[in-house]
């Protein structure tokens, strides 16, 4: 099989939800937002915003405003992530974003179709960037479940996110203090026509 540094990332990158406190570099960050950015996107439109916050108390009050948006929040399918996360944000010591010292909000504009598939290409590159550095990333979707949840939107246009703008997703960063280990990968999920 043919092995190279990128796929040994794609291989072994793991979603991270147990961090440490220590914070990660601006150089670090740096080269994260910039793997983003480096993403393709849709007719190149590189219409996204990345919004960074590392500050602990932003942090906090972010997790407050989601455990009580999640109080009135209906989920709008059966997907049991949205169903688990309404119960859990009522639990004392939840945390959406898993405690992580970084997040990165990816937003785009409003009436783009390829929004949600730019941010998410862009946040894999910042998945791998950071498995290559050492650190642990993991995809958060609270935020975007919560996208049409007034006192959510509120919230994070108060940190420069566009009330017009449709909430991707999250990346949450740091260092790994609990590995997780490989799921086995599903059978008959390839299709090959030739």
């Amino acid at each position: 099989m043919i092995e190279n540094e990128v796929l040994k990332a794609i291989h072994n990158r793991r979603s991270t939800r147990k961090f440490t406190d220590q914070q990660i570099s601006c150089e670090q960050l740096d080269v994260l937002l910039n793997a983003a950015i480096w993403a393709p996107s849709g007719g190149n439109n590189q219409s996204w915003l990345f919004t960074a916050i590392q500050n602990q108390s932003v942090l906090n009050r972010l997790n407050e405003v989601v455990r009580k948006a999640f109080e009135t929040y209906v989920p709008d399918d059966d997907y049991p992530g949205k169903h688990n996360a309404k119960v859990s944000s009522q639990k004392d010591d939840y945390c959406f974003y898993m405690n992580a010292p970084t997040l990165i909000i990816a937003s785009n504009v409003p009436n783009y179709e390829n929004a949600m598939a730019d941010c998410s290409l862009a946040l894999q590159n910042i998945f791998l960037a950071a498995y290559s550095m050492g650190l642990g990333s993991c995809y958060v979707n609270q935020l975007h479940w919560l996208r049409d949840s007034l006192s959510v939107r509120e919230y994070l246009f108060t940190l420069g996110i566009p009330m017009e703008h449709t909430i991707c997703s999250s990346a949450a960063i740091g260092y790994i203090d609990i590995p997780s280990v490989a799921p086995k990968r599903k059978e008959s999920t390839i299709n090959i026509i030739s």
